[in-house]
């Protein structure tokens, strides 16, 4: 007789919240039942308020608990879960759960279901079949596929995955390489986390396909230090990819080498940018480089790189498989596809979403995150990390695209969203940008080095009160010139949410000041 089988993250975030107890309990329960039970440990499903979420396998699909403790595993026995009976806990088949039905999963669609170390898991659910398709074209064909796709870069740039490979492919250079950004630094996100964790075969099959497309024959991921579960998953999932014959000398025995080594990041955000992570990959010191040359041309090593974040190599296998009209056909105007969604902040369900591009941003925190979870009136949300533009509840109509978010003087960034209620105070809010940037700048320019330390100085004075005027005014000419004269985004956008903040919330710069006591 077959073992029943339980399900139970090994996800980072679950495990936080005492996943691993709950799957020692329920297989010691199950063993002093004696009964003969099998406890799969997976990815996340990305509803994170309800972890631990333990599933069970039914005639009717799988059926969900949770938030589950260790203290539950014996109620949940006796109550008898393991047929999907009724319990307090009890969230329904997870196909059936409304948070799952709306999403429209493409990158996420394994995520949570499979053992993320078992390779034979990942074909029995449809992986490898970008990487066949892939192996029958040449690389100007999957190039062009990516191009039909309008895959664009998911790290935040948003830049036309196609051309960058194209640049790649069609360079003349004896070597070239495929290196993955795994550095995910931005706050309120987690997607790449989750994929490396959940899913790691689909990336590793991401990056197959992109040495295929540019003629590349080595890998890099580069994962930032303070993921070492992520780190420990795509170790293992590389060493039996290797083991299988999906990477090495002979990829699936076409005759073709591709290979993948994972290297480790040492904390700091500035490697997020790619000419960072690839000072840093080559052992010096992560400081970013002018462009051009673009890596591209003149990448990892000074070969032609194609340097991608982990959602955009892990979205390829999916266009290969199902075709470029069909990653095309989701989304709208020039943002196509699905964008994987991190809601965190003051919200009642945060946790990941994946949706088309042009879903409103009122449905992602209202609908899917469920408002506040202090109850209070939603006054802003940072769309795309700590750089991102800070929105007013008044904009939450504005649908999450590309170009829309930049209309109103925002950006998509990774996709993270974070919440907060309207006891916020902006003007602290912006404050922490400059804080944050001074603490992370690589230090080679100046206008980021010092205008981040001169912005904290500036705020300081304003939120004291003092000579505020003067102050509004030098904090725009600062925002001015790091915008203008930064050699990267670190700098360049630190202004962004200032600018945000002080347009849509004003009167948060010019409260009456706290005694220090009071403060």
């Amino acid at each position: 007789m077959t073992a029943r089988r339980v399900f139970v993250p090994r996800d980072a975030a679950a495990r936080a919240a005492g996943a691993d107890a709950v799957a020692a309990a329920i297989a010691g329960e199950a063993a002093r039942r004696g009964l003969d039970l099998e406890v799969v440990r997976t990815g996340s499903r990305g509803m994170l308020w309800l972890e631990p979420l333990v599933e069970v396998d039914t005639p009717e699909g799988r059926v969900a608990f949770g938030p589950v403790s260790r203290r539950d595993v014996s109620g949940l026995f006796d109550a008898g879960f393991l047929s999907g009976a009724d319990h307090a806990l009890g969230q329904g088949p997870v196909a059936r759960m409304p948070w799952m039905m709306r999403q429209q999963r493409v990158t996420f669609a394994r995520t949570g279901i499979v053992d993320p170390l078992s390779l034979a898991d990942y074909r029995a659910h449809g992986g490898l079949g970008g990487l066949h398709k892939a192996l029958a074209m040449t690389g100007a064909q999957i190039v062009e596929a990516v191009t039909q796709s309008g895959l664009r870069g998911r790290g935040g740039a948003g830049f036309p995955t196609g051309i960058k490979w194209k640049t790649v492919h069609d360079a003349a250079a004896d070597r070239k390489y495929v290196v993955c950004n795994a550095d995910e630094g931005d706050s309120g996100t987690f997607a790449d986390r989750m994929v490396m964790e959940g899913d790691p075969f689909m990336l590793i099959e991401g990056m197959a396909i992109a040495g295929l497309a540019a003629g590349a024959t080595t890998g890099f991921i580069y994962i930032r230090s303070e993921y070492p579960d992520a780190i420990a998953t795509m170790s293992g999932a590389v060493a039996a990819a290797g083991q299988a014959g999906l990477l090495g000398d002979s990829v699936l025995g076409s005759g073709r080498a591709f290979r993948i080594e994972v290297r480790v990041g040492a904390g700091a955000y500035i490697c997020g940018e790619e000419t960072s992570l690839l000072e840093s990959l080559e052992g010096r010191r992560g400081i970013v480089r002018a462009k051009p040359p673009i890596p591209a041309l003149k990448g990892l090593f000074g070969q032609p790189t194609i340097v991608n974040n982990v959602l955009s190599l892990a979205a390829v296998p999916w266009i290969l498989a199902h075709g470029a009209q069909a990653y095309a056909d989701l989304g709208m105007g020039r943002s196509r596809g699905t964008l994987p969604v991190q809601l965190g902040g003051n919200v009642r369900r945060g946790g990941l979403v994946e949706l088309a591009f042009g879903v409103s941003l009122r449905d992602i925190v209202m609908e899917f995150g469920g408002g506040t979870r202090s109850g209070r009136p939603v006054r802003a949300v940072q769309v795309g990390g700590p750089l991102g533009a800070y929105l007013p509840a008044s904009q939450l109509d504005t649908p999450l695209d590309y170009e829309a978010l930049a209309a109103i003087g925002g950006m998509v960034g990774h996709g993270g969203i974070v919440v907060f209620d309207d006891e916020a105070d902006m003007a602290r809010q912006a404050r922490f940008a400059f804080a944050f940037c001074a603490a992370e700048s690589c230090g080679k320019c100046t206008p980021c080095r010092i205008g981040a330390t001169r912005g904290v100085e500036v705020m300081d004075r304003i939120i004291a009160g003092i000579d505020r005027d003067a102050n509004l005014s030098l904090l725009e000419d600062l925002n001015q010139l790091m915008t203008d004269a930064s050699l990267c985004a670190m700098g360049g956008l630190t202004p962004m949410p200032v600018r945000s903040a002080l347009r849509h919330f004003p009167e948060d710069f010019r409260r009456p000041a706290l005694p220090r006591a009071a403060e």
